[in-house]
């Protein structure tokens, strides 16, 4: 049987957290707070957000630190060696284990920021280090067995380590180590491990990335199978106007301003359609 709701946060870099800010602070706004989720899925960028919804700080202000502008974050780009091998990983790879294992070999291989800074920048994400009470989880990805694992407060996991796990884009942050391995972003089993929230009468995903192929299923596929299974399901992405407001380096944080502008203002688009889900 079906209860309760979800909310489901998906990857999509540094104007992903924004955007996604931008579109919770504008239902909220509308009179739909989607932060009282009873689950909170994070993955990738949307762990962050996850983590800063569980910290019950109120989204005027998450909105606004998005605002602010780069604060303690670092600039970035996939490179066009590291995408190719993202293309070709995808396109020769149907296994989901294969795939991480192949994305870990990449991120173990790479030469990036020290796992001490990267550690500081999410940190400086998060309004409190602590794991909240209610129901979070945030996904990862061994990087060298490409097996996928769910972080919850009951691992004893650090949740700024949890949170910078799932946000380690192969190629562009390092692994982090954690029970003597190292994980990788959750994004490399899916944008947003939807799946996570089966069981939930109604669920809210929102989606930077929607695209899959080969190992990794697109938004539009767990979308399905959760419906399948008894949810009420309402996926929101970002609209073509959002993304040229977003800009195309998602790890960009000079973006971010425009990012969380951009998702405040498509919130008036999406609060009937999310409504009529979520009450």
């Amino acid at each position: 049987m079906v209860q309760g709701n979800a909310l489901v946060l998906g990857g999509g870099g540094v104007t992903g957290v924004a955007w996604e800010t931008g579109i919770l602070a504008g239902l909220s706004e509308a009179g739909l707070d989607l932060s009282d989720a009873d689950l909170l899925v994070g993955t990738s960028a949307g762990a962050a957000v996850a983590a800063q919804l569980g910290s019950g700080t109120p989204l005027s202000e998450l909105l606004e630190a998005q605002r602010a502008g780069a604060a303690r974050e670092i600039a970035a780009t996939i490179g066009p060696a590291v995408l190719a091998r993202y293309v070709w990983t995808m396109l020769t790879t149907r296994d989901p284990g294969a795939y991480g294992r192949a994305m870990g070999r990449l991120a173990l291989g790479a030469r990036t920021v020290s796992e001490a800074d990267r550690r500081s920048v999410i940190a400086s994400r998060l309004p409190s280090h602590d794991w909240p009470e209610r129901a979070v989880t945030i996904t990862s990805v061994n990087a060298r067995t490409g097996v996928f694992r769910v972080f919850t407060r009951d691992d004893g996991v650090a949740l700024v380590d949890a949170v910078a796990a799932s946000c380690a884009v192969p190629g562009v942050w390092p692994p982090v180590s954690i029970d003597g391995e190292r994980w990788i972003d959750g994004g490399m089993r899916s944008a947003v491990n939807a799946n996570l929230a089966t069981g939930c009468a109604r669920v809210v995903i929102l989606a930077p990335i929607t695209s899959g192929f080969g190992a990794v299923q697109s938004v539009g596929q767990q979308a399905a199978a959760l419906r399948t299974a008894g949810s009420e399901v309402v996926v929101v992405s970002p609209t073509r106007q959002a993304k040229q407001r977003m800009g195309r380096n998602s790890l960009d944080p000079s973006q971010r301003a425009a990012a969380a502008e951009a998702g405040h203002r498509q919130a008036a688009q999406e609060v009937d359609r999310v409504a009529a889900v979520w009450r």
